[in-house]
């Protein structure tokens, strides 16, 4: 019987992962399927714009992290020294970041990532160094 209800328990929080993340201060909510990213702040949405996630195959990972690290001018270990400005990391190697392949934004073209105008990468690096890493949460669905 206690297996049951642990299952049931654990399928609940799954489901609701996404709407538990939300709850954060601030929250980079993307949507793959329209290549967008809403933020909300303080339960409000403050901002929404074109991102570029995983082309064709590749992955942008689904889920809800907390940020994990910070780096203003980051540089790619994996991709040739690739700029990556304004990065919070969220996952291993995945990051939300500024991108100098602003034309492609709005579509499928990182290797994985979610790749922002680097003005917006920006806003969005001040404001999660505002509220701190443990209460940005990044949602990345469909």
């Amino acid at each position: 019987m206690n297996r049951i209800v642990l299952t049931a328990v654990g399928v609940a929080l799954l489901c609701l992962l996404p709407i538990l993340g939300a709850a954060a201060p601030l929250v980079a909510k993307v949507d793959v399927s329209s290549q967008t990213m809403t933020v909300i702040h303080n339960g409000k949405v403050a901002y929404r714009w074109p991102v570029s996630t995983a082309r064709p195959g590749k992955y942008t990972p689904r889920g809800a992290w907390t940020a994990k690290w910070l780096s203003r001018h980051h540089k790619s270990s994996l991709y040739n020294n690739a700029p990556m400005p304004y990065s919070i990391f969220f996952a291993g190697n995945y990051a939300i970041h500024g991108t100098n392949q602003i034309s492609k934004l709005g579509r499928p073209a990182s290797a994985g990532c979610v790749r922002l105008h680097p003005d917006h990468a920006a806003v969005l690096f001040r404001m999660t160094q505002a509220v701190g890493k443990h209460n940005m949460k990044v949602v990345i669905q469909n």
